[in-house]
């Protein structure tokens, strides 16, 4: 990543990486997949953009600071379930508890 850093400068690399996230999100969504766990704040917001999410419902707390949350404004059948985190946020297994708590 460094050297992708250095050819392309950091903040270009950062944004080629939140947008592959983002695609790969959306289709996803688009194949049937209802639960996403996304770590970065930056890559995060791009991710809720990218599935078109305008509104959370805050559920219970997967790690301090860190929520499970899912989509309001769609139909039940397509509401998602979401764990956004930033880099200072979770614990080790942040991840197995935030699929199991989605």
């Amino acid at each position: 990543m460094k050297a992708v850093q250095k050819e392309l400068g950091v903040e270009k690399a950062g944004h080629l990486v939140e947008d592959a996230l983002a695609s790969i999100a959306r289709k996803l969504r688009d194949e049937g997949v209802r639960k996403f766990v996304v770590a970065g704040g930056e890559t995060s917001g791009a991710v809720v953009q990218a599935l078109d999410v305008t509104s959370l419902r805050i559920g219970p707390l997967i790690d301090p600071g860190v929520p499970a949350t899912q989509s309001i404004g769609a139909g039940p059948d397509d509401a998602l379930g979401l764990a956004l985190k930033s880099g200072n946020f979770g614990t080790t297994d942040f991840f197995d508890k935030a699929l199991k708590a989605l």
